[in-house]
């Protein structure tokens, strides 16, 4: 009989420490820079879904909230008018699905920033130039100081998600976390998400982290999106 458990683990609250930098060294030491200076600044990310981007930009508002003046917001949530407050910062997810209107709203944005002292943090799933917006904003958007949040190799996913399942008081082996990797998908949102079913399954089911437990969640995953 199946035993059913509450998960009473929380998830994690993004931070700028517990994003698995690897190659992204530099981009992430920019966004600690970025949350703690006032001044005018603009930054656009982009890299594809699951790379991170969210987390980056979550992270960067929850570090900078406390320093300066700072808003995060969808691109749903933009409308006509974005909140611009001076010595700010702006923060806009997904900028590649913004309505007409929104898109206006960030090209104001823009124009408004150094009269303000507001910096910008945007991201979008690719460079600016395939970006599908109005032209003036797309030159804008390609103005900024721009970085691609690069994918880490095995060797790194790998240490990612054995920190991953420590954190969740998992015992996992070598061979789980190479199965995974082999026969996962390839971004790390999803291959946490996985091992997240994982815990989930050995405790309603009171069975050990095992690889024959792994390939079960792996053929009949829980109903989860990963988070970007």
């Amino acid at each position: 009989m199946t035993q059913l458990l509450l998960d009473l683990k929380p998830e994690q609250i993004p931070t700028l420490d517990n994003f698995v930098a690897g190659i992204n060294a530099q981009l992430v030491g920019r966004l600690r820079a970025l949350a703690g200076s006032p001044g005018v600044d603009m930054l656009y990310v982009w890299g594809p879904e699951g790379s991170g981007r969210t987390h980056l930009l979550t992270a960067t508002a929850l570090l900078a909230e406390a320093r300066r003046p700072t808003a995060l917001l969808g691109a749903a949530a933009v409308e006509d008018e974005l909140p611009m407050p001076p010595g700010g910062l702006l923060v806009v997810d997904n900028i590649d699905r913004l309505s007409p209107a929104g898109q206006i709203a960030l090209f104001r944005a823009f124009n408004s920033a150094r009269l303000v002292g507001l910096s910008l943090l945007l991201s979008g799933p690719c460079p600016p130039l395939q970006l599908q917006l109005r032209e003036d904003l797309r030159t804008r958007v390609g103005q900024a100081l721009i970085f691609e949040v690069k994918p880490l190799s095995d060797d790194e996913k790998s240490d990612a998600l054995r920190r991953h399942a420590l954190l969740r008081g998992m015992r996992v082996d070598n061979g789980l976390v190479q199965y995974l990797l082999r026969h996962g998908r390839r971004d790390l949102p999803s291959l946490m998400a996985v091992l997240d079913d994982l815990d989930r399954a050995s405790l309603e089911q009171q069975r050990p982290a095992t690889l024959p437990l792994l390939k079960e969640v792996m053929e009949f995953p829980f109903d989860r999106d990963p988070k970007e």
